[in-house]
């Protein structure tokens, strides 16, 4: 078993990691947070989700940290009132949405409360809608509406041209916007400070918690931000070779426990 150092808070990936496949928590998974709970330890949870597309998680966690939704783009409180958010320049968004179309990739944009897209019928707005659950509003397109966006996402089932994607806006935006894929068919463009790397020192300062002393649980490539802010990271079994490789441990499949299992076995010890 991986060595670990003491363990203050844990910070958690939602999709793929702390839910399963069919957007579940699991009994054991909710147990697992309450035991933390139990034994000193807080935890926390990010993810690209808007923050009002995870509130039905938070009753069940019985969260008291603050909730990093965009990716860092918007903290919020458990009752979703805005501690600080963190928004696209409208040259970026603008771009972005150039970029993006370019590769051929559908575009969303969520600004303040509202998720908007184009095209009702196009992949993954139904899943997502089911996921977050509420409802995109439909527009003719995006024109006067790129200030104030705290999230664009490029979507296809093509991965290979979401990863080019991806590349090409990283290679684009520089230090000016953060570009990582939240899933294989999602590419999340962020303002520069939103990312999870900045999640985790947000919470180590907001909390007092030593960054040594925080784990992080992740799947994706934009979840490595934080393994590295972090003192101790699990990458899911469901989570690539090269993801892996940049964690201090591996947990098994978010459908097969991953997320319960790497509670009890790294940061509490109760099963080997």
């Amino acid at each position: 078993m991986a060595r670990k150092p003491k363990i203050s808070l844990v910070l958690a990936d939602v999709d793929g990691t702390l839910v399963n496949e069919d957007k579940v928590l699991t009994k054991r998974a909710q147990t697992a947070v309450e035991s933390l709970r139990g034994a000193g330890i807080r935890f926390a949870i990010t993810s690209g989700r808007p923050p009002k597309g995870m509130a039905m998680l938070f009753d069940d966690l019985r969260l008291d940290t603050p909730i990093a939704g965009f990716n860092g783009g918007l903290f919020v409180k458990p009752d979703l009132s805005i501690i600080e958010q963190k928004t696209l320049p409208p040259d970026v968004a603008i771009k972005a949405i150039e970029l993006i179309r370019a590769h051929g990739l559908d575009a969303w944009v969520y600004r303040g409360n509202d998720w908007l897209i184009t095209k009702p019928g196009a992949p993954h707005v139904a899943r997502e809608a089911w996921t977050v659950k509420f409802e995109p509003k439909v527009v003719a397109n995006f024109e006067g509406m790129l200030d104030g966006v705290a999230k664009i996402v490029g979507i296809s089932d093509d991965l290979e041209k979401v990863r080019l994607c991806e590349a090409d806006a990283q290679s684009a935006f520089g230090d000016r916007a953060t570009a990582t894929r939240s899933q294989p068919y999602y590419l999340d463009v962020t303002h520069k400070d939103a990312n999870k790397g900045a999640v985790a020192d947000y919470l180590s300062s907001h909390l007092g918690v030593p960054s040594e002393e925080i784990a992080t649980l992740g799947d994706q490539p934009n979840d490595v931000l934080m393994f590295k802010r972090s003192g101790f990271s699990i990458a899911m079994g469901n989570a690539s070779d090269q993801v892996k490789a940049q964690a201090s441990a591996t947990t098994d499949s978010y459908n097969d426990e991953g997320f319960a299992k790497a509670i009890e076995r790294y940061i509490l010890g109760t099963i080997d």
